[in-house]
């Protein structure tokens, strides 16, 4: 007899006062190192801005209030083949037809928190000004390894295992076909969504194409190909120092970013601010409050050391499977703050590319920065392809 389907069961977090005043506490005994004068964000983090937010977390900031907001969202957890796996799970509200399914991947250094503010905005449309024809079925995971979704115990998943795990998560939801989006380690995801299982993905919709990966000759690329692949390779040599430490020894760094908060804070907050389109003023993007509910939810679920442990897995990934072409129509919103954005000449190489549009405000977490502008970027891309999810 054939083991019974999992079920999903409804999530709710409620964290205990203890480990909120242990957070306080070692946030009040933070031992701060010195740094040049004037260094300001230029060798990292900048100290005083750090003070700043670490003494508004440890005497002002409200978790039990951010925690109740998220808790609004309708959560939940499933075990799978594998690792359990939390999942937001948001039904169309009064569409006007089917609504279309969509799987959201999000990246690091974050969680389904990226998505928190476009949600509403893609279930129910015609309440926030746009078409209510073109409403989603939003579905979120957390990455394995990361939020609330279960640490793999034994080696880290890949982008590739986690697409399968995405696959699964949708049978068990009743959804045979969907579309699939996401940006960073969730754009390499849902690349391979479109890769592994074509069968179910109607399009998929991406914020970046990833760092490059080309095994052909390089004289076949185009002048603007070899271009953008000479910036990687520069942007990698003065801003990718995180990457090669989470690709080659993240236990490493997990052991004081697991202990110290405000070492966390530091290691997550300058990627928010250079990532995101802010022109250097990180709460331009994000307010204090939303920085650090996002760093509190690494905190609690003591995950920066298995999330920075999928890089180290996607690193090992062999090139040729990362050169395959995505033959399911494919579609790119490159916003104007994000890193190392790709040419046209590279998406029309790597993807059946169908659409390709450039946002001018938005950075690498644009569905947080500019949830209006993301959610009707999704409602365009999508819309020629509704009635094949239900076809």
């Amino acid at each position: 007899m054939p083991d019974a389907q999992p079920r999903p069961e409804p999530f709710i977090q409620q964290t205990a006062p203890e480990a909120l005043e242990d957070l306080r506490s070692r946030l009040r005994a933070t031992r701060w190192p010195d740094t040049p004068e004037d260094a300001g964000w230029s060798l990292g983090t900048d100290l005083d801005y750090l003070r700043e937010l670490v003494t508004y977390w440890a005497e002002s900031f409200d978790w039990p209030a951010q925690e109740a907001a998220l808790a609004t969202l309708p959560r939940f957890r499933v075990p799978l083949s594998g690792p359990g796996i939390h999942f937001v799970h948001a039904r169309a509200t009064a569409p006007a037809g089917p609504a279309l399914p969509l799987v959201l991947s999000h990246g690091w250094p974050d969680s389904f928190w990226r998505y928190s503010k476009v949600i509403p905005l893609l279930t129910d449309p015609g309440a926030h000004g746009a078409d209510p024809a073109d409403a989603f079925d939003v579905v979120v995971p957390d990455l394995p390894g990361f939020g609330y979704s279960d640490r793999p115990v034994g080696p880290p998943l890949d982008s590739i295992s986690v697409a399968g795990l995405w696959a699964e998560l949708m049978t068990v939801l009743g959804y045979e076909r969907f579309g699939a989006a996401g940006g960073d380690l969730g754009s390499h995801v849902s690349r391979c969504l479109g890769l592994d299982h074509p069968e179910r993905i109607v399009a998929v919709h991406r914020t970046d194409a990833g760092l490059p990966v080309f095994a052909g000759d390089p004289e076949d690329l185009a002048p603007e190909e070899r271009a953008w692949i000479e910036g990687v390779g520069v942007w990698g040599a003065t801003e990718g120092a995180y990457a090669a430490i989470q690709r080659t020894k993240p236990q490493t760094a997990a052991f004081g970013l697991n202990d110290s908060p405000a070492g966390l804070a530091a290691w997550i907050v300058e990627k928010l601010r250079a990532w995101s389109d802010c022109d250097g003023d990180i709460e331009r993007s994000f307010t204090k409050d939303e920085i650090l509910t996002n760093v509190t939810l690494y905190w609690l679920t003591g995950t920066i050391g298995s999330s920075m442990r999928m890089y180290r897995a996607n690193g090992a990934i062999p090139p040729a499977q990362l050169a395959r072409r995505v033959e399911v129509p494919s579609g790119f919103s490159l916003f104007a703050g994000d890193v190392v954005r790709p040419p046209r000449a590279w998406l029309e190489r790597t993807t059946n590319m169908v659409r390709v549009t450039e946002p001018a405000r938005g950075g690498h977490f644009a569905p947080f920065e500019e949830p209006e502008l993301y959610a009707e970027e999704l409602r365009d891309f999508f819309r020629p392809y509704r009635t094949a999810a239900t076809a």
